[in-house]
């Protein structure tokens, strides 16, 4: 693990004349999973559209693999490495399970809008998303509608279109949200496996996710980063207990 995989700088954003973003510094090492947590309202989901260019900042720097990407558009910091998933699943419903991967690995392979060309003819195309079905075991639903999918076998379609761009620096906003505990489970599994080698940031509310994926975490509170650490030091800070996890670490510890 070498260099910045991604980084911060005095990040600020406000809406009007009302601070979001307080001065973020952060600074993600390539090949690390690094988390984002923090209560409600902390400007985690802002700070993931800062970052993807969805949300101008207000001020500060956005650095990618050491290169300033603060203002691009969102399609051009994907082009330049950089993938997201959102909080809310994020799909083609009408298009089979292989039709919304191969969408995200045709792009990422250079055939463009060239509609005259017959896609079905990309064998390379097809062999990627046969390679990112299997990935996510979805390869026995391939020609099924994804608006038809399980919610969960949604969130994992989701984390294949999202790796389909063949980016190295993966972000995925609340991956586990609204599943269930063995749903959950099969999510970190996924997770891992299609994040090897890559740079992942993560914002999870489920600390055993958190604890279980994570190499380092970051505590985000009212806009402002107040401790990044290794997974053990952030449960026994007393600083982050008191602001965020409190009850949720003595609950861990007694479970």
């Amino acid at each position: 693990m070498s260099g910045s995989g991604l980084q911060l700088i005095d990040v600020h954003k406000s809406f009007g004349v009302t601070p979001i973003i307080r001065g973020v510094n952060l600074d993600v090492k390539r090949g690390e999973r690094h988390a984002i947590i923090g209560p409600n309202g902390a400007g985690k989901s802002t700070l993931f559209h800062l970052i993807s260019g969805r949300f101008p900042v207000t001020s500060g720097q956005v650095l990618l693999k050491g290169e300033d990407i603060t203002g691009l558009p969102p399609y051009m910091i994907n082009r330049r490495g950089l993938s997201r998933s959102f909080q809310v699943t994020n799909i083609f419903p009408r298009l089979s399970v292989f039709e919304n991967i191969r969408c995200g690995v045709l792009w990422s392979l250079g055939y463009r809008y060239a509609f005259w060309r017959l896609v079905e003819r990309a064998r390379d195309a097809r062999e990627r998303t046969e390679s990112i079905l299997e990935q996510i075991n979805l390869k026995s639903r391939r020609d099924v509608p994804a608006g038809v999918l399980s919610y969960a076998e949604q969130r994992a379609l989701e984390i294949g279109i999202t790796i389909a761009s063949g980016a190295d620096v993966i972000m995925l906003d609340e991956p586990t949200a609204g599943m269930s505990r063995s749903e959950t489970e099969h999510a970190v599994g996924l997770i891992r496996r299609v994040s090897e080698g890559k740079t992942l940031v993560i914002v999870e509310h489920d600390m055993s996710v958190v604890f279980d994926l994570a190499d380092r975490i970051s505590v985000l509170v009212y806009g402002q980063v107040i401790a990044t650490d290794t997974p053990e030091r952030i449960r026994g800070n007393a600083a982050v207990q008191e602001a965020y996890l409190g009850s949720a670490t003595a609950e861990a510890d007694h479970a």
